[in-house]
């Protein structure tokens, strides 16, 4: 039995079709860890013509996704088991880190609502909707990017997934600071030298090395997380 079930709901469902069918996150769905299901929201429309939005109240550009075909397709869910979270993709919502990918990744049924347009109606938000994420400071056409991007994230760190779990701890973040070079084989390429104490086989120094390196590179790139 999976260890997570994720539905997405979205108004352009094929965006996620390479998504789902290649590198880690298509392995963790191959190992029975996790199960990840794309709802059209297209199909919980109530007209034939499978309409989802309508123009805003009082007045404004763009179009708004309407409460009912939303309500409908997240109450069948429901109605079929317990979710942790409903997550809305949103530009205004809190912004996602790495703490928050580590906090998703415990969860055990999770639903990804997807905007799109202009967005969605406010009531929706208000009644059905438990946590809000945005990806940045930015604003993107719908919600399916940051939705990938949140899902890769918090699939990765379930234990199972990734064939090194050990490399997870070794992440940007995951200590506040930021990942150190890193290097692989030839030791040198065009004059291009590997650190002598990577080579060393001294792990005590290199653990070292590896950390001093990472606190300068936070210093100079990301010096608000050394703050925190």
């Amino acid at each position: 039995m999976e260890k997570m079930r994720i539905d997405i709901i979205s108004a352009v469902p094929e965006i996620f079709q390479s998504f789902l069918n290649t590198s880690i996150v298509k392995n963790a769905q191959e190992k029975g860890i996790v199960k990840i299901e794309v709802h059209n929201l297209h199909r919980y429309s109530t007209d034939k013509f499978g309409h989802i939005d309508d123009t805003p109240y009082g007045g404004g550009s763009g179009m708004v996704i309407q409460c009912e075909p939303v309500f409908r397709c997240i109450e069948e869910l429901q109605s079929q088991r317990k979710y942790d979270e409903i997550i809305y993709l949103t530009a205004d919502g809190v912004l996602f880190n790495q703490s928050l990918a580590n906090e998703l990744s415990l969860k055990e049924n999770l639903i990804f609502l997807c905007g799109h347009y202009k967005g969605i109606d406010q009531r929706i938000r208000d009644v059905l909707v438990t946590r809000e994420i945005s990806i940045g400071d930015f604003v993107l056409t719908g919600g399916e990017l940051p939705a990938m991007i949140v899902i890769d994230s918090l699939v990765r760190l379930i234990p199972g997934v990734l064939g090194d779990p050990q490399s997870i701890f070794e992440d940007s973040f995951q200590n506040g600071l930021l990942e150190p070079p890193i290097y692989t084989k030839p030791s040198n390429f065009r004059g291009m030298k590997v650190p002598d104490v990577l080579l060393s086989g001294n792990h005590k120094e290199i653990d070292k090395w590896r950390y001093e390196q990472a606190l300068k590179k936070t210093l100079e790139r990301r010096p608000d997380l050394l703050k925190k």
